[in-house]
């Protein structure tokens, strides 16, 4: 049975926060000790290595789930279907619905819910729920979207992958630059039109790792004891995902019996664009390979890192031709790879 893409959609938020934005930032240790570098010296290194120069925040009236929708009415057009068939709706996310101005993420009822809700889906056996798996997991939603349908509970899945970073960020802390909100849908189905997902991979290290990313106190010392905010060790994630992510690819890669030289894009979680870089060489080291040129599609530059909604906001946006010097045709092989808080680590071959 194949089971393919069949339609997709994005939500990018209006709002445009640039890197000169956080110059009069008071950017502090994890200890509270002032940072020796000035603000300007920071932002420059964090804009060489991560490649971020601007990132987007959601509007005050808009909540993850309402950016969920918007990606979601894109996907169910683009597909052309009628929502009442959808028999899953899975919404990957980590921290719920986070109010403009609160401290505290919603999850009750779940996203999935709100979005059907907002959707007007009366079938009440249109399933909905959510899956917290850290950045990879819009993947890891589509690898269970592809579960129900080859098992018969299921012909068509609604997956959406959205986040508002940006109301979860440390002000004192430099790496809440790397974050920012938007939203990725796409509706899973059994192939109609040649699309096939080939191979897929899902890994959990926990031993050691589970903690790379984590939610802590602000770093400022007369901050609030009783808010939280999303931190991580950034060196200890970066050498994790160039150790483990190249491997994980090259499993999921060999599974599906798919040369390495029939790959035309690779769509890799846009968390740094230094750390994306290595780990996409170090996959085609491991077949004695060198870089194909243009095999990675990058958005970072203009969106930041918006976790969950990277993958399908840049594959929509490449199948639109919104991406400078990207495009895909019919029959050609693609790998996603995601990485995240977990440490999770996960992989799809897909032929669009």
């Amino acid at each position: 049975m194949k089971i393919e893409i069949a339609g997709t959609g994005s939500y990018i938020p209006s709002i445009i926060t640039r890197n000169e934005d956080f110059l009069e930032n008071d950017f502090l240790n994890s200890d509270g000790t002032a940072i020796v570098q000035s603000n300007s010296t920071i932002i420059e290194k964090f804009e060489s290595i991560t490649g971020i120069k601007e990132r987007r925040y959601a509007e005050a009236d808009l909540n993850t789930s309402d950016l969920g929708l918007l990606a979601a009415e894109k996907a169910i057009e683009d597909a052309g279907i009628d929502k009442e068939t959808i028999d899953y709706i899975i919404f990957a996310h980590n921290f719920g619905d986070l109010t403009a101005g609160k401290i505290q993420g919603d999850t009750l009822p779940s996203l999935a819910t709100r979005v059907k809700h907002l959707l007007q889906i009366k079938n009440p056996s249109c399933v909905a729920y959510d899956m917290i798996f850290g950045c990879p997991g819009w993947v890891e939603a589509v690898i269970q979207a592809k579960a129900f349908i080859q098992s018969g509970m299921a012909t068509t899945c609604l997956v959406i992958g959205a986040e508002t970073l940006s109301r979860i960020i440390d002000p004192n802390d430099r790496d809440s630059m790397i974050y920012s909100d938007g939203a990725g849908a796409a509706i899973i189905q059994k192939s109609e039109s040649g699309g096939e997902i080939l191979a897929h991979a899902s890994q959990t290290h926990a031993n050691g790792e589970a903690y790379h990313l984590f939610f802590d106190k602000s770093y400022h010392p007369d901050s609030c004891e009783d808010t939280r905010y999303i931190k991580m060790y950034g060196r200890k994630v970066y050498e994790f995902a160039c150790t483990h992510v190249p491997a994980a690819m090259k499993a999921c890669l060999d599974k599906s019996e798919v040369s390495i030289e029939a790959i035309k894009k690779i769509f890799i979680h846009q968390a740094n664009e230094k750390m994306d870089e290595a780990i996409v060489k170090r996959f085609y080291r491991l077949y004695n390979q060198p870089l194909p040129k243009d095999i990675m599609p990058m958005m970072i530059h203009e969106t930041g890192n918006s976790s969950v909604a990277t993958i399908p906001t840049l594959f929509d946006r490449v199948k639109r031709g919104e991406i400078a010097d990207h495009n895909l045709e019919k029959g050609d092989v693609i790998l996603f790879a995601s990485v995240g808080a977990g440490m999770n680590i996960n992989c799809i071959v897909y032929r669009y």
